[in-house]
């Protein structure tokens, strides 16, 4: 199984990076190839909070993936206006096992159309966004799977995905073990009261909350 990793000037680091550790694990225990960095614009663009990155290819020399991994960040607003780019991501919807995406690189599938009639979800501020077109049923989740297409929160959410998108195709022992070797158990330390917002994703809302005792 091939994983390419869509960049651009201005991609969410961790939105990237996080997923990628993960990948690059599965990789090392031979389950997978090694990923790729495929770019959408510069061959050495830069991200959000300035991490440099230096991409394998460019999406027009139109290299085939099993999996499209799409992150967020300010700059994917940017490229979901080339045309070339969203006619690229439609056809990788529909020739790739899965599509990924990380908090607003939701904005790029939806502009592929790759959300049509599809559940999904994003960051929690930009939910609105996604609910603003009728054909997709936005979910207020940590990370959402509808058919080949997976959608996650922001940032961090995007490893919760990957780790659950590794464990349907490779099985619960493989991602049990990337799981070990990113050390990846986050802290259940709520730090402040983001649950009293009312603004948050309805997961946010309930963090902290004990599930029912079962009859």
């Amino acid at each position: 199984m091939k994983f390419q990793f869509v960049i651009f000037d201005g991609v969410e680091e961790l939105d990237l990076v996080g997923s990628w550790e993960l990948v690059g694990l599965l990789a090392a225990r031979k389950v997978c190839e090694p990923p790729e960095l495929v770019t959408l614009n510069e061959m050495t663009p830069r991200g959000e909070h300035g991490m440099r990155f230096i991409a394998d290819i460019h999406f027009k020399d139109a290299v085939p993936c099993d999996v499209l991994f799409i992150p967020g960040g300010s700059g994917g607003r940017i490229v979901m206006d080339d045309q070339e780019v969203v006619d690229y991501l439609r056809d990788k919807g529909r020739t790739c096992e899965a599509v990924l995406s990380v908090c607003t690189g939701s904005y790029l599938m939806q502009k592929a159309g790759l959300l049509k009639g599809r559940r999904a979800t994003t960051h929690w501020e930009h939910l609105h966004h996604l609910r603003d077109d009728p054909t997709i049923e936005v979910c207020e989740q940590r990370y959402v799977n509808d058919g080949n297409i997976w959608s996650s929160g922001g940032v961090s959410a995007g490893m919760d995905m990957m780790l659950a998108f590794i464990a349907s195709k490779f099985g619960e022992t493989v991602a049990a073990d990337v799981q070990l070797d990113a050390e990846y158990f986050p802290s259940d330390r709520i730090y402040g009261t983001p649950q009293e917002r009312s603004d948050v994703s309805e997961y946010i809302r309930n963090l902290g909350k004990k599930e029912p005792a079962s009859k």
